[in-house]
């Protein structure tokens, strides 16, 4: 670190300079940093997706007979019972059907309820005393530890209160492994670099798809497999892993923020989110970009949620819905530095909105209904590269000492869009496609409002980012 800093006989650097001086703008450490670390998205795809899985609905039959058993609602009394097991599912153990199915989703909005809840604080504890990796490895740790818990349920509540904490830990290692894995990362090979950690995301989800597939009888073995993949993660590659050079500077070396001003140079070097809202730069984009994200997980969760209604292999159209995202992660990371971060976010936005709308018009009957499902691949596919595209994009919108704080802040909106997401999926076969339709469409026009990053610094202090927003060149 303190090569690469710069250490030795005191002298004044910015760490950007630094990191291309030292180490290049993507160099064989930055590699080797950014793979380890963003192997931490797989983390946030088991703990969050495996409710997919264990808290699914399996097939029930009639021993009897057809027309011999009573009312399904009525379960093992009235002669049905449960194909894979009673320990297959959260659903078959614990009677969640009939008048008792909407626990299931009460559990997820209480999950992300938690995410909302953690990602703020983990964003504050971040950009403080725990710095990026101290924060990534306690959430890797409460991760392991509340979904082992998990697995030993006695009965839903305590599921469902273990769910809640699972979020408050899970909520945090996505932007966290984001943060911690692009800060090294030289600004021209910055958003690139970024995008491509969103891989380890659905790649994760393609893995759970195949554990679940092989541990289709027992629900709680899936969260035995969660928590002992966050173990292994915590032991095993943690330590392996180089705090950010934003968050640890060592002895000698006295940090040049943002340009040569010496005026800048005594400014100091930590903020709060209550810095950001008294800014009218930084205050305008944080409320621009909770909006914008909001809308977009209103969308992007909405739409996934309709694999469960495909009728097809869940597990298999899981994988394949992880898959399909993969194409729109390459979109933006090919044309990301040569559009920019608002017109490729723009054109997205629009993309997913109008497919949405026009799928708001097709009935999903007969022939029809193929037409219907194309509009839905297609806004998953432009709502995808905009979601991922949006962590580069909000991240480049704030300085290094409220940057986490503000993702965390426009993650506590993601959250809130998950957690709004089933209740428009309930409102039956069009008003959902409308209402993604017009939430595509509003945040792309939002996005109009923020400003191009591409290729400018990434600012450490609030004064740099004011100093530096007044010079148009910059």
């Amino acid at each position: 670190m303190e090569a690469l800093l710069g250490g030795g006989a005191s002298r004044r650097v910015s760490i950007d300079d630094a990191l291309a001086e030292h180490a290049g703008e993507f160099g064989r450490w930055q590699l080797r940093h950014f793979v380890l670390v963003s192997a931490a998205w797989a983390l946030e795809a088991l703990n969050t997706m495996v409710i997919i899985f264990a808290d699914r609905g399996p097939a029930m039959a009639c021993p009897a007979g057809d027309g011999q058993c009573g009312d399904p609602c009525a379960g093992a009394a009235a002669g049905w019972v449960w194909t894979q097991g009673t320990g297959s599912s959260t659903v078959a153990e614990w009677g969640l059907v009939c008048g008792e199915r909407y626990k299931v989703g009460l559990v997820q909005a209480l999950f992300f309820a938690g995410c909302l809840i953690g990602s703020g604080v983990f964003g504050h504890l971040s950009d403080s005393f725990l710095g990026r990796k101290g924060a990534l490895q306690v959430a890797c740790f409460l991760n392991a530890v509340f979904a082992l818990l998990t697995s030993i349920a006695p009965n839903y509540w305590a599921y469902t209160s273990l769910r809640v904490l699972t979020g408050f830990s899970n909520g945090s290692v996505g932007f966290c492994s984001f943060v911690l894995a692009n800060e090294p990362i030289g600004p021209s090979r910055r958003g690139v670099a970024g995008m491509s950690g969103f891989y380890f995301f659905s790649g994760g989800v393609v893995v759970l798809a195949g554990v679940a597939a092989i541990f289709q009888s027992s629900w709680r073995l899936l969260y035995v497999v969660a928590s002992l993949a966050s173990l292994v993660y915590l032991v095993a590659v943690l330590p392996f892993v180089s705090e950010s050079p934003r968050c640890r500077i060592p002895d000698g070396v006295t940090l040049k923020f943002d340009d040569n001003d010496d005026k800048l140079a005594g400014e100091s070097s930590s903020a709060s989110i209550l810095d950001v809202l008294r800014s009218r730069t930084t205050r305008r984009r944080l409320v621009l970009s909770v909006l914008i994200n909001l809308l977009c997980a209103v969308v992007y969760y909405g739409l996934s949620l309709n694999v469960g209604n495909l009728r097809t292999n869940l597990y298999v159209s899981v994988a394949v819905n992880a898959l399909a995202e993969m194409p729109a992660f390459l979109l933006t990371t090919l044309f990301i530095d040569r559009f920019g971060r608002k017109p490729l976010a723009i054109s997205t936005l629009l993309l997913s909105g109008v497919f949405c709308t026009a799928g708001s018009l097709i009935s999903a009957a007969d022939a029809m209904s193929v037409a219907k499902m194309a509009c839905s691949v297609v806004g998953i596919f432009g709502m995808a590269a905009t979601y991922n595209l949006l962590f580069i994009y909000t991240s480049e919108l704030f300085p290094t000492v409220v940057r986490n704080a503000a993702l965390g802040c426009t993650g506590q909106a993601t959250r809130m869009g998950a957690i709004l997401a089933p209740l428009v999926v309930v409102l039956g076969e069009r008003v959902p496609f409308a209402v993604f339709g017009m939430a595509g469409i509003v945040s792309g026009l939002l996005v109009f409002y923020l400003p191009e990053t591409v290729n400018k610094p990434l600012y450490d202090t609030m004064a740099g980012l004011e100093e530096g927003e007044k010079t148009p060149c910059k």
